[in-house]
């Protein structure tokens, strides 16, 4: 198997250009968006194999010695916060609830930046049995992947039949303070029928459901435009059983455009992020469990700070070429562009 079918880029980029970049601290790219809002992804390993992000048999392992440790976790978060203006911190995977030591990653975030909110974006897989020692370590909120309420459309797309631990795991998330509670689904064709029992479901549990368009990130390479479910044929779907009121955006840089369901307060999001895109207001930066920096998620540019921070480099120098890789991000993803060719890394080997 090849780096490339591992979902993994051959050329990892040196220190980036600092070019015309105003001297400012903050991650300041050259269209004048600046990145708040980081990505970290700690593990490739997954409890589901999701069509549309893993392959069946899931990603080949990373060398245990080629993962961040919680050290190198914690000291590149504090300095994201303390020193390029990073005001939130999700982890993600794979799925982070596969790892045994994320608890002491989220303490050692927590005691260092205990105004910082951390978050998580898990699949819920045993989430019923940590969520309180989660919250705990300094976890604040989770997102959880769920595209169906329906336990055979759940396992045919999951290829795994853990629908109920999945449900288990969003009460307990609820039960020890996570919240709010926010159920992530993908719009796909299967499931899109069921998308009204979804959004009844999360209803009745409280939780804040945002639909996401597929996006070419999915380890099969079958992902095509014209066969991806819109943001429009959701809304007709859910119109035929809920009143549906437009809300807009609460922040211009939340991907999420929010809809009243029945007048409200609950409401339903919709991340639109191909036939909608909102790239001119993106504020996220992005580490990959291996230690590599990415600006975009279909950007194949990455940064080695694993190898830099094992080399030796002090913050300072980190901090250059964090500040060099966002300077250097891509104005959009390119998806409707005729030569637009998805990432070489899958979504799995990104993080959500």
């Amino acid at each position: 198997m090849t780096l490339v079918e591992m979902g993994i880029p051959t050329v990892r980029s040196g220190r980036p250009s600092l070019d015309g970049r105003p001297d400012t601290p903050v991650l300041i790219d050259r269209f004048g968006r600046v990145a708040r809002d980081l990505r970290v992804s700690i593990t490739e390993k997954c409890s589901l194999r999701c069509t549309y992000c893993m392959p069946e048999e899931g990603l080949p392992p990373i060398p245990k010695d080629e993962l961040l440790t919680v050290e190198e976790i914690v000291r590149l978060v504090v300095l994201a916060v303390e020193q390029l203006g990073v005001r939130e911190v999700r982890f993600t995977g794979g799925e982070p609830l596969m790892r045994r030591d994320l608890e002491q990653i989220l303490a050692g975030c927590h005691a260092r930046l205990p105004d910082i909110p951390l978050a998580m974006t898990t699949n819920g897989v045993g989430l019923e049995h940590r969520a309180r020692g989660l919250a705990a370590a300094g976890l604040g909120r989770v997102n959880v992947s769920l595209d169906t309420v329906d336990r055979d459309g759940f396992a045919k797309l999951t290829r795994r039949d853990r629908l109920g631990s999945v449900q288990a795991g969003i009460r307990a998330a609820r039960a020890a303070g996570l919240a709010p509670v926010k159920v992530n689904a993908v719009l796909m064709r299967e499931t899109l029928s069921g998308a009204a029992d979804l959004l009844a479901w999360c209803l009745a549990e409280e939780c804040e459901l945002r639909f996401i368009e597929e996006m070419p990130l999915d380890a099969d390479h079958e992902w095509a435009r014209a066969n991806m479910v819109t943001a429009a044929e959701l809304l007709d779907v859910l119109g035929a059983r809920f009143t549906l009121t437009e809300a807009g955006r609460s922040d211009p840089s939340a991907p999420a455009e929010k809809w009243l369901v029945d007048g409200g307060p609950a409401t339903v999001g919709i991340i639109a992020t191909v036939t909608r895109k909102f790239c001119d207001t993106c504020d996220r930066t992005r580490l990959t469990a291996d230690g590599m920096l990415r600006s975009c998620l279909f950007s194949d540019q990455e940064f080695d700070l694993r190898e830099a921070i094992r080399s030796g480099a002090d913050d300072a120098e980190l901090a250059t070429i964090w500040r060099g890789a966002m300077w250097n991000k891509w104005a959009g993803h390119g998806i409707d562009a005729e030569d637009f060719v998805p990432p070489e890394r899958t979504m799995g080997a990104i993080g959500g």
